[in-house]
Order: structure tokens, then sequence, then C-alpha cells
């Protein structure tokens, strides 16, 4: 293994920079200040920080060289990392995107935090993201828009748009995530980076600020399916202090990587390579699929007949699940207060009002619409129903297949401003990630291409708690190709 200079400690994985603290090339303080330093340069440029936590990485950084002095050192152990502004930090701003929690100072560790605290990460600061999890391109952000590293008059995808973009640009080797309806492997595609959503339950969400509780997953993002496999195999397990997270086994995911690839077949759905998919997306698809090939994968066309349903069942369900979950928002307890309210109900009206914007707000009216009597019925219930018909296609699906394969998004980013006023349009970037998460299934998104200088994502989608197949069938592809390797040019 190539050990990294110091001169280019920002251009490596983290796997090879842990391979570098433990051959004593270079402290975990020395590394950590790399990184702060582009993120002082390059973060103006690019918002994808929300909160820089200088001080206590530094101090983090010591305490993780000072551990592996003794002799206590993991894999992860003086690893810098970021984490999305919707994971709760003890003694850290956690916003959410949000006006709402613009002050709130979180008083505890999110589980997924508290591990990889465990595991020796260093926290650089927080990275931004559309409002509460809710957009596509995070230009929801109450802290203005990240923009794309490959392209500055781009999108970098969302909501996880600032973890997307601060790894593509370099800023952090790897950072956290959350995926409600593509979250992680929309803005992962657009940045060209690797990002995993693991299965619904494996990652707890204890800490993990809820926006849709039933479909909310958190996960990694950085360059590689390796780098993935180390992070999630520190923030997966069981927490008895969510009633949703599984109590299941880890796997060793680092060391299931290798498997090869020879009898594996990949299901292709027609219905993700037909009408809505750009041209040249499908061209940089079809190429990839065409190295499974070589890889020694069989590919077999399946179909998902009811995955043009997903949409409209997510967008009942998640605003529904959203307008119960950011109920307790109200000016009272903590978030944003208005001044001087004239009675509780006043408060209420205006603290909301205030602290909330535009499709946040959107999404609660939508939501509190299909829960209202009379209406729960015809669209609540319904979408729940349209919920088991699509898991029901890929249980059928995965009776045929051992991953499934197509693009993570129909276009490669579009530009700001571009969708902004056009939520419907903007709801479509999601269209082949929401039955994943419908499904409560795991699905990974790794960079195969470019058309022009944008990014191409592909998508895998796997079986419960096949986490470890997903990520073994990217590294493999990695492992032939360079995609995950480029990097933007301004920021190299």
């Amino acid at each position: 293994m190539n050990l990294p200079s110091p001169t280019a400690m920002h251009d490596q994985t983290i796997a090879r920079l842990g391979a570098g603290l433990a051959a004593g090339e270079f402290s975990s303080e020395e590394l950590t200040r790399v990184f702060l330093a582009r993120i002082e340069q390059f973060n103006p440029g690019l918002n994808a920080f929300i909160t820089v936590t200088a001080e206590s990485a530094l101090a983090q950084a010591r305490a993780a060289d000072e551990r592996r002095r003794r002799g206590e050192a993991g894999p992860l152990t003086g690893v810098p990392i970021a984490h999305k502004d919707i994971f709760c930090t003890d003694g850290v701003r956690t916003s959410c995107g949000s006006r709402m929690l613009d002050r709130f100072i979180a008083p505890y560790n999110a589980t997924v935090v508290e591990n990889l605290a465990a595991a020796g990460v260093v926290m650089l600061g927080k990275t931004n993201m559309d409002e509460f999890a809710m957009g596509s391109s995070n230009e929801t952000s109450f802290y203005g828009p990240v923009r794309n590293p490959w392209d500055l008059d781009a999108v970098p995808g969302g909501s996880s748009g600032g973890s997307a973009a601060a790894v593509a640009a370099r800023l952090t080797p790897g950072a956290t995530g959350t995926d409600t309806g593509g979250s992680i492997r929309q803005p992962a595609a657009l940045c060209g980076i690797t990002g995993i959503k693991p299965t619904y339950g494996r990652v707890s969400r204890w800490g993990m600020i809820a926006y849709a509780s039933s479909l909310d997953q958190g996960g990694p993002m950085a360059r590689t399916a390796e780098d993935c496999a180390l992070l999630l195999g520190a923030m997966a397990g069981f927490d008895r202090r969510d009633s949703t997270c599984v109590d299941r086994p880890v796997p060793d995911y680092v060391a299931l990587l290798d498997r090869p690839l020879h009898g594996l077949k990949i299901g292709l759905p027609r219905e993700y390579f037909g009408e809505g998919l750009d041209g040249e997306v499908a061209r940089v698809v079809e190429a990839a699929i065409t190295e499974y090939r070589k890889l020694g994968a069989e590919m077999v066309e399946i179909s998902l007949p009811n995955s043009q349903l997903a949409i409209p069942a997510y967008y009942v369900i998640a605003p529904a699940e959203c307008s119960s979950n950011l109920a307790r928002f109200d000016g009272v307890r903590y978030g944003h207060r208005c001044e001087n309210p004239k009675d509780l109900l006043d408060l209420y009206t205006r603290s909301r009002a205030e602290g909330f914007g535009a499709e946040v707000t959107r999404r609660i009216l939508v939501g509190t619409f299909v829960l209202s009597a009379g209406y729960y019925d015809a669209y609540y219930l319904k979408a729940q129903q349209i919920r088991r018909l699509i898991s029901d296609d890929f249980r059928r699906a995965f009776d045929q297949v051992d991953v499934i394969a197509g693009p993570t998004s129909p276009t490669v980013a579009f530009n700001l401003g571009e969708k902004v006023d056009d939520p419907i349009t903007m709801y479509l970037s999601d269209i082949y990630t929401i039955a994943v998460n419908l499904a409560g299934l795991p699905g990974l998104s790794l960079p195969v291409g470019f058309v022009g200088q944008r990014p191409v994502g592909l998508q895998l989608i796997g079986n419960y708690f096949a986490e470890d197949q997903l990520l073994n069938v990217a590294h493999r592809y990695q492992q032939v190709t360079d995609w995950h390797q480029r990097s933007p040019v301004a920021f190299a």
C-alpha cells in the first residue's frame, strides 16, 4: 500500500490515511490541521459546512495520537470526518439547516456520533443540509445553498449535499449523512463519491433529528466502498434507546470486500431504463454494467411494476410523518421563539411561521391534510398499501437476483435555481431512490463516469441486511476503474 505524503494527505482515502497513521508517517494532529486549513480556504466558496469545530477537533486529534501511543488505536483512530448537521453533537450547534434550530446547542451526542467517537474519529464540524432534510438540491437550507465542487453553478444534491460536497472537494475524507428518500445516494451520485443507505434499523436513529421516522436512516459518505465499509462498521449496531434499531450482529464489512463476483446475478429493472432517464446518463450506466459483466456477473432483466407509484406514495407518507414530528417545534421548549407574542396562539403561529422555510411549511401542510379526518383513508392509508406493493415487488425480484442495479438519478447535477420554484420537478430527482426507503432496503451509489464535467452514479440495491454484499459489489468495480479517484480540478 502506498502511504500518503504530507503534501497529499487531503487526497487520500480513509483506509490509506489510517495506514499512514498506523505507520507513524504523520500524526492525527498534523492530518487534522491539513483538513481544517482546506476548510478555511475552500468552504467560503462551497458553503459545505455550517459549523467548524477547529479547537475541539485539534483536542480530539491529540487525544487520538495519545491513544495510538498507548497501543489502543483502531483503524479509524485519528481520522477526521464531518457530521451532517442533523445529528446531535454535545455542546455544538445542531441546526438541521433551519432557522428554527439556529441557536440550538445539543446537550448530548447522537448514537452515530457516540459510536464514531468511540472508534477514535475526529469531528471537523457540521455540514450544511436541506432544512430538516427536506430537499433534493441543498437549496432549502437557512444558511444558503451548497455548491457542487465539480461545477460551482450546479447543485450538489440533497439533503446531505454539504457532506457530499465536502468529501468531493477533499475538505474531509468522510462524512455522515441521512437518507429518507435518497438523501445519501442522490448527492453522492451528483458529487462523484460513494454513499450507502443501510437497511432500516441497521443504524440507530437516536439523536438524529426526525423527518419521517419510518423512512429515515443514517449512513456513511466517502470516496470509496472500502471507506464506507470502515465507517459503517463503526456506526452500525443495536441501540436499546432506539425502538426501531434491530438487534443483529454487525459483519466485518472490510473483511468481506474482496469476494469474487462470478455467478452474481444483477437485476436490471426495465422501469429504471425507460422514459425520464437522460440518454447520456443511460450510456454511462450501461458502460458500468458492461464492466460488471467482465467481472463475472450475470445480468437479468426484472420488473418493479409499482415503482412509478413510489413518488406519490412517498409524498403522502413522508409529509404525514414530518407534520407529526415537527409539531414539537412550537416556540415553547426549544427552537426559535417569536418576539413579544400576544398570546399562546400567536406564540405558536409566529414562531413556526418565522422558524420554518417554504419547503418545510409545504410538507407540514400536506402532511396535516392527509392525516385529517375524512382524508386519512383516501390518502395516508392508500399510500401505505402502495408501500406494501412496492416491498412485494422487491421481494419477488430478490427471488431471482442477488443485487439490483440502475441509475441513481435520472440526470446529472442541475443548475442552482433551475428547479427551486418547481417542487414537482424537483421531487422527480429521487424517482429511482425513494422506493428503496419505502421498502426499508439498503442502497448504495458509486461513481461510474461523467456527462461533461458532472458525475454520474450507479445505484446498487440489496436485500435486507445485505450491506456487505453491496459494499463488495461496489468495491470490486472500484478495483478495476478509477472514477472514485477523480477529483475536481479546482480542489486538487
